[in-house]
C-alpha cells in the first residue's frame, strides 16, 4: 500500500484535515475502545499532525500528533497513534511510527522521545527502541505505560 504522507502544523490544517484527524481518533478511541474521554485536551494547538492517506484515496488512513517538549512531556512525544481499521495487519502502524521518528528528528533533533503508551503496544513500540519507565498505570480505565527512547 502506497501513501502519502502529510506534515502540518495546527494553523495550516484545513477544516476537511481536522474533521478527518478528529473522526479517524473519536472512531478508534472513543467508539471502537469503547473509552469515553476528552479527546479534546487542548495540545494539538502545539502540535504538528502526521496525516497518511493512501494513494488514490481522500480517506485519512493514519495519524499521529508529534508533540513538542514541554506539552505533554520534559521530551518532544509521539501521541494519538491511529490507524483506521480497514489498514490494520497490513503494516500501515509500522510505517507511520517509523515516519513519525523521521520527523520528530527532523523537527526537534536526535534527542530523547517520551510516550505514554497502551500496554498491549508495548513490544511494538520497543521494536522502535522504547523502553518502560515506571510501572503501569490507568488512564481512562486503559492500562497505559511510560516509555522512553533515547536520542543519540
Amino acid at each position: 500500500m502506497q501513501i502519502n504522507w502529510i506534515l502540518k502544523s495546527y494553523d495550516s490544517l484545513t477544516l476537511d484535515e481536522l474533521y478527518q484527524l478528529l473522526q479517524l481518533r473519536n472512531e478508534v478511541f472513543i467508539v471502537e475502545q469503547n473509552c469515553p474521554f476528552n479527546d479534546l485536551d487542548g495540545k494539538d494547538q502545539y502540535c504538528h499532525h502526521l496525516m497518511g492517506v493512501a494513494i488514490g484515496s481522500p480517506s485519512l488512513i493514519a495519524y499521529t500528533r508529534l508533540v513538542p517538549p514541554g506539552v505533554s512531556y520534559e521530551y518532544p512525544s509521539i501521541g494519538r497513534v491511529v490507524t483506521a481499521p480497514q489498514v490494520r495487519r497490513h503494516r500501515v502502524g509500522r510505517a507511520l511510527m517509523q515516519r513519525s521518528l523521521e520527523e520528530m528528528a527532523r523537527l526537534y533533533g536526535e534527542g530523547s522521545i517520551q510516550i505514554g503508551a497502551q500496554l498491549y503496544l508495548k513490544d511494538f513500540y520497543e521494536s522502535f527502541g522504547f523502553v518502560q519507565e515506571g510501572a503501569m498505570y490507568l488512564e481512562d480505565g486503559i492500562e497505559h505505560i511510560h516509555m522512553i527512547r533515547n536520542g543519540k
